[in-house]
């Protein structure tokens, strides 16, 4: 019943926000204009930048794997990686951590326990990741650099306390380590593309302020019910405009532009994984 009424409180929200979507486009006709002729280069450097978010991402799953102590090549980590992006835009509630999960109770036998502590451990740096940019116009920039490294240095570092022994005991430091990278270089390759996007259609746009857009926009997955945060991720960032500054318009224009270019990712990733027979190979482990 529970699922039932999030289903249906996902269906209710994206409603809501394309008739939102409408309306302003209607009302706001400059941000169609804003996006349109969009230079081959940047859509380029876009799939470019994108390419390397799967990658960084099949390396988190790579790292929560290791938490678990299970060693995935690149190629499997890869293949899960955009099995589950796909599954994780179109399917229901975002149910990609969910695939991931039962892909590793079936052919590693890993604890769904374990496996959701892996997961936390990447959502607390993710989250802890995604406050400081948030946050970075208010800290300024070299708190904004030493947060991050003492985040590493602490990750890195840390062990786990013997009480915990039972829950934890499958994590370890490599894990730990390739995580924390990856987080990193996912929140980065994120920027940048934000940035692009953001240049595009507002040039008064600075590298700054898209790293706190990067933040709020990054807080929009905890609580999405729906296809790429559809609705809520606009929210956010509408929410913490007094921080980073961007208009309305750019930021209804680059979204669009975004989830154009996601859409696009997706569909080379699906015709790479049915192309390859990759689906296959990944039942039959499975």
């Amino acid at each position: 019943m529970r699922l039932r009424w999030r289903q249906i409180a996902g269906i209710s929200v994206l409603m809501t926000t394309l008739v939102v979507f409408i309306v302003y486009i209607a009302n706001n006709p400059a941000v169609i204009t804003s996006i349109r002729h969009i230079p081959p280069a940047l859509l380029a450097s876009l799939l470019i930048l994108y390419a390397g978010v799967v990658a960084a991402t099949a390396m988190i799953f790579v790292g929560t794997t290791k938490l678990c102590r299970i060693n995935l090549d690149a190629r499997e980590g890869m293949v899960v990686t955009a099995y589950s992006a796909i599954i994780n835009f179109f399917g229901p509630l975002q149910s990609g951590p969910a695939f991931r999960a039962v892909y590793l109770k079936r052919k590693y036998s890993v604890k769904l326990v374990n496996y959701t502590t892996a997961t936390m451990v990447y959502y607390l740096l993710f989250a802890a990741m995604s406050g400081i940019c948030l946050l970075s116009g208010v800290l300024g920039w070299w708190l904004v650099i030493l947060a991050v490294l003492g985040l590493i240095v602490a990750v890195v570092a840390w062990r786990v306390p013997n009480r915990f022994t039972a829950r934890f005991k499958e994590l370890n430091l490599a894990g730990l380590g390739l995580l924390t990278l990856a987080t990193f270089l996912q929140v980065a390759l994120v920027s940048v593309i934000y940035f692009l996007e953001l240049r595009h259609v507002d040039p008064g746009v600075h590298f700054s302020q898209a790293i706190i857009y990067t933040g709020a926009a990054n807080f929009a997955l905890f609580v999405s019910l729906t296809p790429g945060a559809i609705g809520f991720r606009e929210a956010f960032l509408v929410f913490s405009q007094n921080l980073h500054h961007i208009s309305n318009n750019a930021i209804v224009a680059a979204n669009i532009i975004d989830r154009s270019v996601y859409l696009v990712v997706l569909a080379i990733l699906a015709l790479i994984i049915f192309g390859s027979h990759a689906q296959k190979r990944l039942v039959a482990k499975t």
